[in-house]
């Protein structure tokens, strides 16, 4: 039979319990001025010690007990309970005057979330410092843990030395870190020196110094590493470092190195205050190597900003600016193919505010089409500087009437981008008032009327000279009226009903008429604008929409619509088609657009349009886009294909400009059974029938490990490029992550 005895009380004192990962919590000792202590192997004793509310009692089971002058011995068996915490050892020594505590023999502490056994232990209770020889322990949810010694000098903080860390549970770990000496804090990180990450018994990687998060929240550290070849750039090897700045804002560092072309690196900055107040900046900056020639290509930058700011005064401020030296530099180098083929760069800051029925605005803008593809290799910049406009909602006057306003006050640019250099690009500016006074009409339901007069009064302080292309000083003020009716109707439906009578499906015809008129202006010839065109719209437009509804959870869910539109010009040869000659006439009528679109559900959509000329009976866009299933699951199928050429043009500029016929596939497919996520891409050109991009990815589910393989071939690059890279996943660690690119 096992004694049990009730330790006499004697002043508090907490008993620290040692691990490498967790901090474990104390035990408490009762307080007395001494007691007697009974021992046999095969007897029980207790005494009671007088206790105090604020008092906590031990208890301890032990074979064998014995009491001298200074010190209290426990062997056999040993218990020792307290709260919700269990020691277990074949001997415990306790001193109540100095408070050290020494347990050897088999020691095993449990708690409700940890565990940890050694060989020896030596605590004191009143420092709660300690130390433990060759321990083994387990945190929840999974860190395993070996060391020679712990030592615990700080609360919370816990030093290992020769240790070894994993998270898996196999005897022999599929994966885990040797190191010389660690650090532990408790619900917050582990950082190690000389460490060797190996799987199963394979050295893989080497840090110097490497700290692993093992609390919830974000952790400043190195990230795991990404490596790979290409055969246009090299060995790879990119690397991100996170810097928990604080709750509200954090930064990566990344590195890139490319053994042939060169290094770059980059920041990502990410903020959230009060009140709204927020963005992220991406910055990048990339050195070339000299090439075989000896030359050093220019080096390259790229800046991604967004920011949000609440103002003063109600205003709010938006930037959105996405600026690069070089759109050369990301056609080979962004390895994201919907980034790296994109022409059109744009960059705003938007200043605005609004209150009861106006708005104010303010904004500075560049936007930027890049011709790269074709034999021009120029760019086209359009950019204001600034654009300030005012103006009020609609507001009723008496019904049915509604008086609304537009003014602005405009700078803009307009030309190639040599053409700044040399300041000779187009350069407009003017005010512009502009009143409206609207009468909707929908008493009826099935029709429903908008109609609308704007008075147009523009002032432009320079103009052409008379006659010429020549900008001259003299201002011109313009004086025009603009006439817009529209009718949606009569909209006919038909509801189909079940067996039981319920309405299950709806189908809806909405006709649309649309009337637009501007009234003449006598020197419109003498007006400078940005653009090369200047309009003047006398059109009428006409259409034809079906709508599909399904009943779902008690209410109509639009799931599909057909529609289709054309535009007539009663003045041709003012209107935008002017530019254009079909035997010798201006044409009156546009192209015929039609769009279907289909979703079902949210995992399953199908959108298709398409343009056709009805003078040169072509197409002159088809666009083609359909998704199954969801990237979020895991299981998907995305395809897009997109056709078209300017049927208009009959000349080189179509070739350039005019043409494209390309298909994208995106397609991904998880195998639980197997563990492994697949994801592939291929993008296609039709018109000169060659491939501009073919990728696959592989994501391997190793227990407590992700191994991921991507191979890419980039055809459409000067010259095509083949990237394999390898990543790998691990615990708490994020990934590295390709600051150019990425699926």
């Amino acid at each position: 039979m096992r004694g049990r005895v009730r330790l006499p009380a004697f002043p508090a004192a907490l008993l620290a319990v040692l691990c490498a990962i967790p901090a474990v919590p104390a035990f408490s000792f009762p307080a007395s001025p001494g007691s007697s202590v009974s021992s046999g192997p095969q007897t029980q004793a207790e005494t009671a010690a007088p206790q105090t509310q604020a008092q906590e009692e031990i208890t301890v089971y032990a074979r064998n007990q014995e009491k001298t002058k200074d010190r209290i011995f426990l062997a056999g068996d040993v218990e020792v309970r307290y709260k919700d915490l269990r020691l277990f050892a074949d001997r415990v020594e306790i001193d109540p005057k100095t408070k050290d505590c020494v347990a050897t023999g088999n020691v095993t502490v449990q708690l409700p979330n940890e565990s940890l056994s050694a060989e020896k232990m030596f605590v004191n209770l009143e420092t709660k410092q300690g130390r433990m020889e060759k321990a083994d322990g387990m945190v929840q949810p999974t860190i395993f843990y070996h060391a020679a010694s712990v030592d615990k000098q700080d609360q919370n903080l816990y030093k290992l030395f020769k240790a070894r860390i994993t998270s898996c549970s196999q005897p022999v770990p599929r994966w885990k870190f040797s190191t010389s000496r660690a650090n532990f804090k408790k619900d917050d990180y582990v950082e190690m020196w000389n460490a060797v990450f190996s799987i199963k018994k394979v050295p893989i990687f080497y840090w110097p110094y490497l700290r692993y998060p093992v609390g919830r929240d974000r952790v400043t550290g190195f990230l795991m590493p990404q490596i790979g070849w290409s055969g246009v750039k090299g060995f790879i090897y990119e690397q991100d470092f996170f810097w928990a700045i604080a709750r509200s804002m954090d930064a990566t560092f990344h590195y890139d190195y490319y053994s042939v072309r060169g290094m770059g690196g980059a920041l990502q900055f990410r903020y959230l205050f009060s009140k709204g107040s927020g963005g992220e900046m991406n910055l990048y900056g990339f050195t070339f190597k000299p090439n075989a020639s000896g030359t050093k290509p220019e080096d390259a930058y790229i800046l991604r900003l967004k920011h949000n700011q609440p103002l003063p005064l109600g205003f709010n401020l938006v930037a959105n600016v996405d600026l690069q030296s070089s759109f050369d530099f990301l056609r080979e180098f962004d390895n994201n193919i919907k980034l790296a083929l994109v022409s059109n760069r744009r960059s705003q800051v938007y200043l605005q505010r609004s209150w009861s029925s106006f708005n104010l605005s303010a904004n500075v803008s560049k936007f930027e089409t890049f011709f790269g593809q074709t034999e021009i290799k120029r760019s086209i910049v359009s950019q204001t500087m600034p654009q300030i406009s005012f103006s009020m909602f609609k507001v009723k006057v008496l019904s049915p009437l509604y008086l609304s306003f537009a003014s602005s006050y405009s700078r803009t640019e307009y030309g190639w981008a040599e053409d700044y250099k040399t300041g000779t690009q187009r350069k407009a500016d003017g005010l512009a008032f502009n009143p409206t006074l609207s009468a909707p009409f929908t008493s009826i339901p099935w029709l429903t009327m908008d109609m609308s007069v704007t008075g147009n009064f523009n002032y432009y302080p320079q103009s052409y000279e008379p006659g010429t292309k020549r900008q001259g000083n003299d201002p011109i003020f313009t004086m025009n009226a603009k006439v817009a009716a529209q009718v949606v109707g009569p909209v006919f439906s038909k509801v189909y009903r079940n067996k039981q009578g319920d309405p299950v499906f709806k189908h809806v015809i909405e006709p649309i008429v649309s009337y637009d008129y501007e009234s003449p202006i006598s020197q419109r010839n003498r007006i400078i604008v940005a653009s090369f065109y200047n309009f003047r719209y006398h059109s009428l437009g006409y259409g034809l929409t079906n709508r599909f509804y399904i009943k779902e959870k008690g209410q109509a869910r639009e799931v599909a619509q057909l529609g289709v539109s054309q535009t007539y010009y009663l003045a041709p040869e003012e209107g935008p088609l002017s530019r254009f000659r079909v035997k010798g006439r201006v044409p009156e009528y546009s192209e015929v657009d039609a769009t279907l679109r289909c979703y079902p559900s949210a995992k399953y959509s199908l959108d298709v349009s398409a343009g056709y000329n009805p003078y040169y009976k072509k197409l002159s866009s088809l666009r083609l886009s359909a998704n199954l299933g969801s990237r979020t699951d895991g299981r998907f199928l995305s395809v897009s294909w997109y056709k078209s050429t300017n049927t208009w043009y009959t000349d080189e500029i179509s070739r350039l400009f005019g043409k494209r016929h390309q298909i994208n596939a995106a397609s991904g497919l998880k195998i639980p059974k197997w563990p492994i996520e697949l994801v592939g891409e291929v993008n296609y050109n039709v018109k000169e029938q060659k491939l501009l991009y073919i990728a696959g990815s592989a994501v391997y589910h190793y227990q407590c490990l992700d191994f991921t393989f991507e191979a890419k071939v980039f055809y459409f690059r000067a010259k095509p490029e083949t990237q394999i890279k390898f990543s790998l996943g691990l615990g708490n660690i994020g990934k590295t992550t390709d600051f150019l690119g990425g699926y």
